[in-house]
């Protein structure tokens, strides 16, 4: 997009679309933990990802977008499943046992596997100092958020041990990670919502057998689940999965992605915020240390790539 296209964007708009993403996705995580306490997990997945999907499908078929593209839908169908069923499935199954301000903590990471999984890029990304030294303390902050469930299950603690959904979660974040990389290389040329819609539905039809293998299909009772729950599930579906999304990929159009990327840093503290506020959640001094320590590994990783952006953007502003 051309630069007077971003200058004359209304600065409203620009707000209203970063208050969307900050707070929207965010909130998610506080969400995730009202409906999983009424929805079995996995039916809960199958019935946010395929509604959501339907619903963004139907506006694009209103708008005329072209759907039925096969090469398209299988690349969706892949990073459908690495992007929503591995990685957001993960979120969902440990908010069963977990607080939704620790999982919030716990999904900081992928950024520094993208460094480690994105091998086409390894050239580049080994040859910054800022991304090494971001990569170290990335992991010293993994290290800090698991140091308490480890020293647990080494002693003689009492009580159910977090450190099996905190795992999950860890191969969570390895899934996402992927699944983004995964977007990158094999990127397709059709509409980015097209493939969203794909995405949500191929994710939703995944979720659909699993939980039928779980048995929570056949044993759901429906009326038994509390109001709270689905009120939460229409937000995951409406606010989570459609609006902000539409908002993230607004904003990469007339914004630079350095800054839309910003939410990375917002996400987990709103996530600890509400949950901490409004469930009663604790958060250790060490996980806040923990998520101090990666949000600053990110942003060192994510620092020779701004200075490139803002290094070819100041080469564009001269030519032109």
């Amino acid at each position: 997009m051309a630069p007077t296209t971003a200058k004359s964007t209304s600065p409203l708009l620009v707000i209203i679309a970063f208050a969307t993403v900050y707070i929207v996705w965010g909130s998610t995580y506080f969400f995730i933990k009202i409906a999983v306490a009424g929805f079995p997990p996995l039916l809960l997945g199958a019935l946010r990802f395929f509604t959501a999907g339907l619903l963004l499908m139907a506006w694009c078929a209103i708008k005329g977008e072209r759907i039925f593209v096969r090469q398209n839908i299988l690349h969706a169908a892949v990073s459908g499943f690495l992007l929503l069923v591995i990685g957001n499935g993960a979120v969902i199954w440990a908010e069963q046992t977990l607080p939704s301000a620790m999982v919030a903590i716990m999904v900081t990471s992928p950024p520094i596997w993208f460094v480690l999984l994105d091998k086409p890029s390894w050239s580049t990304n080994f040859k910054s100092k800022s991304t090494i030294i971001g990569l170290v303390i990335g992991f010293i902050g993994v290290i800090l958020l698991f140091r308490d469930q480890i020293a647990d299950v080494l002693g003689s603690s009492a009580g159910p041990s977090k450190l099996p959904g905190m795992l999950l979660l860890l191969f969570g974040t390895l899934g996402w990670a992927s699944g983004s990389l995964y977007s990158k290389h094999y990127n397709t040329k059709g509409s980015v919502s097209v493939n969203t819609a794909w995405q949500m539905l191929g994710a939703g039809i995944f979720f659909i057998p699993a939980s039928f293998l779980n048995n929570e299909v056949q044993t759901v009772q429906w009326h038994a689940i509390p109001a709270q729950s689905w009120y939460a599930l229409a937000y995951l579906i409406i606010f989570g999965s459609i609006a902000a999304f539409s908002a993230y990929v607004w904003l990469l159009q007339v914004r630079p992605a350095t800054q839309v990327g910003t939410y990375a840093y917002v996400n987990p503290v709103i996530a600890v915020l509400l949950g901490v506020i409004f469930a009663g959640e604790h958060v250790t001094l060490i996980q806040v240390i923990g998520l101090v320590v990666i949000l600053s590994s990110v942003l060192l990783i994510n620092l020779s790539k701004y200075r490139k952006a803002k290094h070819g953007e100041h080469k564009l502003a001269v030519t032109e």
